[in-house]
């Protein structure tokens, strides 16, 4: 797929997909983004050290395949957005199955809201028993919400199933944490965009997503830990109360066209 420009009266878009020995499961989300109504202007494959087909896969598929040698999805993650040149960022994972109606979705949203920086949205299992695909996604998203974000102070981002403005990531990107496979990216990266940029919940944007992390007791223990080491990793700046009132100046000063200094890089 060729690579986007800045210019131009409708926004470009790319969308990224980190994947670690995930072939099969990225065949069939590179299907579905062929299959999309609005085709995204480029779609960048991470592969985070694949030893099974997955850089292949990504590569006959006409997707962009970038390497990143340094484990773990934060900076897998933060190596697509870098390599990314459209207006608008849509990430997801390699298991997860879009919507023909998702990228066309969150390009209306942004067109509508200019202000808005960051949309994320939710999910819906597409294996496991039927009968508790859609209950158990949505205990799984709820309790997620309100795990994290007392911690944030706003709404967080969920990594299947994100979209941000470049901008908006150029804005932080120095100050993720790229060196770290135990915390969660996408958190991580709310803590930095929620700072100082608008992060929206879109119902309308559909994601199917595999429910085998959830398999495994083990499994889900591992996320609920990086989950915790994710948000004290943040503390004492990030600690709840000290966001919360910073978050609050914050947000006066803005509405009363007062400039607030940049936070360093941490």
């Amino acid at each position: 797929m060729p690579r986007p420009t800045e210019a131009g009266p409708s926004p470009t878009v790319s969308v990224v997909i980190p994947v670690k020995d995930d072939a099969e499961e990225l065949r069939r989300c590179l299907t579905a983004l062929d299959r999309q109504t609005r085709r995204p202007d480029e779609v960048i494959v991470v592969d985070n050290g694949s030893t099974d087909e997955s850089a292949a896969v990504a590569a006959d598929l006409g997707t962009v395949v970038v390497t990143c040698d340094q484990p773990g999805v934060p900076a897998a993650s933060a190596r697509g957005y870098d390599a990314a040149g459209g207006d608008l960022i849509l990430r997801l994972d390699a298991d997860c199955v879009p919507a023909e109606t998702w990228v066309a979705t969150v390009v209306e949203a942004f067109a509508q809201h200019p202000r808005v920086s960051a949309y994320t949205g939710g999910a819906r299992f597409i294996d496991g028993p039927r009968e508790l695909r859609t209950p158990l996604a949505a205990v799984y998203l709820i309790s997620y919400t309100l795990a994290t974000a007392p911690a944030l102070g706003h709404l967080p981002l969920f990594g299947s199933n994100l979209a941000f403005r470049r901008s908006a990531w150029l804005s932080v990107r120095a100050d993720v944490r790229r060196d770290d496979p135990e915390r969660h990216d996408d958190l991580d990266l709310a803590f930095h965009l929620g700072e100082r940029h608008r992060i929206r919940f879109l119902p309308q944007a559909e994601m199917g997503m595999s429910m085998r992390p959830f398999r495994s007791g083990r499994a889900f223990a591992r996320r609920f830990v990086r989950g915790i080491r994710t948000v004290v990793g943040h503390w004492p700046e990030d600690f709840p109360p000290v966001r919360w009132v910073r978050l609050a100046l914050r947000r006066v000063l803005h509405r009363l066209g007062v400039p607030t200094p940049a936070r360093a890089a941490r």
